[in-house]
This record gives C-alpha cells, structure tokens and sequence, in this order.
C-alpha cells in the first residue's frame, strides 16, 4: 500500500518497514531557522500597533539617586555630563563614593569639576566589626568623610548576606555594633541609602516557575536558596525593618523599592509605619511596568515618599524606559533589560505634580547641598 501525506507531521503508513521510512523523511527535513534557539536569544518583534514610543528626554530636570561611577577619566566626566544634558539629569548621585583618600579623588573628579551636576556617597569598611570599638570608630569617619564633602551613606547588600565579623560569624542589618553609625548620620543629617537582600525568586526553587530563572541561569551565584548559607527572605526583611524601627531620627532610603514592588501594599504599610523610610526605583522599574494601575496608584499615594534612581549608567537607553514608563500611557513596550522581566512595559502616566516630586522635590528633601538653581522653584 503505498505512503500518503500532507506533511511530515501527518504521515500514514501502512505495510511493513514504514517506521524507518518514517524516520528517513523526517531526518531529512532540518529544522526551521530559529527553531533550536535557546530562550536566550529569544527576541520576539511585537506585531502590536498603538500609539506611543521612545521618550529620550525627561520631562522635568531629575535626580539620579541610585548611580554608580568608579574611576574620574576626565574624558569620561565631560562626556557623561553631555548625556547627562540631554537626558535632562541634572545630578547625579554616585554611591560608590568610597571614604578617607578614596572618597576624596572620586570628589575631585567629578563634583569638584561639575559642581552641583554630582553627589558623592561615603561607604562604610565593615571589615573591623567585632573588634572593640569599631562602632565609633566607624562613626568618626563618616563624620569625616562629610567634612570632606559627602552626602549621604551606601551600604551594600553584603551587610546581611556576605559580611563576617572578626569572630567569622555573620553581620545581619540590625546588629547593634552599628548603631553608632547609623546615630552619626541621622545626627549630621544625611540620608543612609540601603541595599538589604535581593529579589525573593532568588530564594525561590529555581524551577520552571521562577519568573527570574533566566537571570539565575545567567548568574547562578545569585541563588540564595541554600539555608546554610543565607537566611530566609523573610528573616532578611525583618531584619532591615528593625534597623529601620530602631533608628527613627535617621532617614533611610530603602533601595530597590525595598525589594517589595511585587507587593505595593506590604511596601504600603512600611511606609506608612516609619516615616523616616523613603524608597527610590534602581533597577526594578518592572515591577511597576507590569502593574500600571496599581502602580500609578501606589505611586499618587506615596509621592512624597520614592525618588528617581536606575542602579547603573549603562545602558543610557535604560533611563528612555524609566521615562516612558513614568511619564506616558503607552502600552506594551520592552523593558532594557530582559533577565528582570519576562513580560511588557506600560505606561504609568503620572501627573506633573507626581513627576517632579520622584524626579526632584524628594531628593531636595532630604539629600543635602542640593544645587536648587538646576530645579524648577
């Protein structure tokens, strides 16, 4: 009986020897372009038509409050204060400001050759914890490092994570060894931004259900999934809640959205508890992308309450999204950095009342030596 098809797929056979007929014709047919790709080079092309695009310019002059910037290449300076021009930024604040000889180059190099146009950071050195005295020791030189021209205090996530005292045991946020520093700033005045733990997938198994398994594949190392290793999420939240409960004179700017923007209402209530605690939007604009209405409403409400930060310089095209999704109503649009998000951007369309208190009045609130004239009155 002789073979019939319409397709590879839909063969009949009928009649001895057919299954290995079966597996010539299939073999012989080599797979569509694109079809062994893997998830990583994925890139699907919207075919979706609706008004909106690119917004390459902020619509008021902003603060970048979460900013990174190691070295002072001249040629670098002057290039990244052309971009910062056209971006619309008008200050830029550098939390890897580092402290002592270090802090002061970095000043050297950037605000002492733009003043106003860059805000320095002092960091804290950690590595001294458990030996006696290093609290106030640790206190005296922030109080230094803001003689000599810092702004604020960064703490790194490897306080609660990585950090070790002198006795080798882990340092978690709220440990009491580190209330002199955290007085310090609150009694010179200075903001402390704060980066405690990491997205909670990263706790998760990293299975098919993990909606960050392709950052994970990508950095393995950030797993956090290993109890002997690292506390739970849970425990690594509330410990940074305490430190936040223990010290109410000190304004804390909870980085990352507090690692929370996946849960606006417990962030909510945060705020609404310690109103020493502002929040700001490095490097999880997704989270509000994703959820436009409940995001556009969690942002009215807490408007006095979140700054504008993105976590990195590059990509420059990264601050047109952040733009996009807090200016416009755009729908359905990419977000710069795959391995965050899985899904599309929508637009927030926050008011212009909203939009410059994220973009400015809130970091003129509280970041002080702010250059006013850069900033609408």
């Amino acid at each position: 009986m002789p073979v019939t098809h319409r397709s590879h797929a839909s063969i009949r056979f009928a009649g001895p020897g057919t299954l290995l007929l079966a597996a010539l014709l299939l073999a012989a047919a080599p797979p569509a372009a694109g079809q062994e790709m893997t998830v990583e080079a994925y890139e699907p092309r919207s075919t979706l038509k609706v008004a909106g695009g690119p917004v390459t310019r902020a619509k008021f002059p902003f603060v970048d409050a979460h900013g990174h910037l190691r070295g002072g290449d001249p040629a670098r300076i002057d290039q990244m204060v052309k971009t910062m021009d056209e971006l619309n930024m008008a200050t830029f604040v550098n939390l890897s400001g580092g402290s002592g000889e270090g802090l002061a180059a970095n000043i050297a190099a950037t605000k002492g050759r733009y003043p106003g146009r860059f805000v320095a950071y002092a960091n804290v050195d950690f590595s001294g914890i458990g030996q006696p005295g290093w609290g106030e020791k640790a206190a005296a030189q922030l109080e230094a490092d803001v003689l000599a021209g810092a702004q604020g205090l960064k703490i790194y996530k490897n306080l609660s994570m990585f950090q070790t005292d002198s006795d080798g045991k882990q340092v978690a946020a709220d440990d009491p060894r580190i209330d002199p520093v955290w007085a310090k700033a609150g009694e010179l005045g200075i903001p402390v931004l704060i980066h405690v733990g990491e997205p909670s997938p990263f706790w998760d198994p990293w299975d098919e259900h993990n909606e960050r398994w392709l950052e994970l594949k990508m950095f393995p190392r950030r797993r956090r999934d290993d109890p002997a290793r690292f506390a739970s999420f849970e425990q690594t939240m509330g410990e940074q809640h305490n430190l936040f409960r223990n010290h109410p004179d000190t304004i804390f700017i909870n980085a990352h959205l507090g690692w929370l923007g996946n849960d606006l209402a417990r962030l909510g209530k945060l705020l609404d508890e310690l109103p020493n605690v502002y929040t700001e939007l490095g490097a999880v604009l997704a989270e509000l992308g994703r959820q436009p209405i409940t995001g556009a409403a969690f942002m009215e409400e807490y408007q006095d309450r979140v700054l504008m930060g993105k976590d990195s310089w590059d990509p420059i095209e990264g601050y047109h999204v952040y733009f996009r999704v807090l200016e416009t109503r755009d729908e359905y649009f990419d977000y710069y950095r795959k391995r965050h998000a899985h899904w599309k951007m929508y637009g927030l369309g926050l008011s212009d009342e909203v939009l410059e208190k994220v973009y400015f009045r809130n970091a003129l609130k509280i970041i002080p030596g702010l250059d006013r004239s850069l900033f609408p009155e």
